[in-house]
């Protein structure tokens, strides 16, 4: 039987030419011996022919532009859509996989069906220095309610073509500014079935660069208030709805919307008095202590808000 064939989808706004090429050259020296094709998707710019990238044997590249809903959710969906592979594997155009990321996760997928979902275990490189950070083996729906999990990052996971055109089905393009799409996708998915990661870093993601989410906080707020309303089960989980209002309240604090700021941490500490993102969300909203200065020292650790 021959190797499943994969497709690496990676969604770009530009302005990244040498980290897009280091990722690409990441998916391109993949150990795996079956073919690997590369759909770069351009959203909003003018399509890099990427015609001075090495094909090695075994190895395809495809750039197209983003027909569907600008930003990262319509980026990613344009790539999904134009796919030819078995499975469709995510990586963020800053990011990068270790050689032996698809051969072991495909190996993994493969000794358990049952999974929606294949990712690993991340290296996250920050003011630097490098934190590694372990996935849970598996994790399922409920897991998810009460955390994001981070450690289960984009640019690893792995998906069954067939899921995301049939029951799982594409990334939710309306979430507000493509925040917490991925995270939307995995409470999604495992209501079809456990996310599984294989054990070790196989991603290294790069914190060491602005995020085009870094300084558009309300954005994040409204991505994550609209994941609330869309999974009202959030609600009956104490430990996640203080985690996710928490965060809505620090990122609507950072936009200098203290009111909703406060309304949101209220929230969070009535389900969990102990809610450092909600205690964090009104000391900024106090000015207390510098929002930035203190998404800052939390990133330096290879963690977020």
């Amino acid at each position: 039987m021959s190797a499943p064939t994969v497709t690496c989808v990676i969604a770009t706004r530009g302005g990244r030419e040498d980290l897009l090429r280091r990722a690409i050259r990441s998916v391109m020296t993949q150990d795996y011996e079956g073919e690997i094709e590369t759909v770069v998707v351009f959203d909003r710019v003018d399509v890099d022919p990427l015609d001075d990238v090495m094909l090695l044997p075994g190895r395809t590249l495809r750039t197209i532009t983003n027909n569907r809903t600008p930003g990262l959710a319509g980026g990613r969906n344009t790539g999904i859509l134009a796919a030819t592979g078995d499975l469709v594997a995510f990586c963020d155009d800053d990011d990068e996989w270790r050689p032996t990321k698809i051969r072991r996760q495909l190996r993994l997928l493969a000794d358990h069906p049952e999974a929606v979902l294949v990712a690993s275990s991340i290296e996250v490189v920050t003011a630097g220095q490098s934190v590694v950070r372990t996935a849970p083996a598996r994790a399922e729906h409920a897991d998810f309610l009460a955390s994001r999990i981070t450690e289960y990052h984009p640019s690893g996971f792995v998906l069954r073509r067939e899921d995301l055109l049939g029951e799982v089905g594409l990334v939710d393009e309306l979430v507000p500014g493509s925040f917490g799409e991925d995270y939307e996708l995995l409470l999604r998915a495992t209501t079809h079935g456990p996310v599984i990661a294989v054990d070790g870093p196989l991603v290294v993601v790069h914190w060491d660069r602005p995020s085009f989410f870094t300084s558009k906080w309300q954005t994040n707020a409204d991505g994550l208030a609209y994941i609330v309303g869309k999974y009202p089960e959030i609600r009956g989980d104490r430990t996640g709805l203080a985690r996710i209002a928490g965060q809505i309240a620090f990122a609507s604090a950072l936009a200098g919307n203290n009111k909703l700021a406060r309304r949101w941490a209220g929230t969070s500490l009535r389900a969990k008095a102990g809610s450092l993102r909600a205690w964090g969300a009104l000391a900024v909203s106090t000015r207390m202590v510098s929002g930035p200065w203190l998404v800052r020292t939390v990133n330096a650790h290879g963690k977020g808000l």
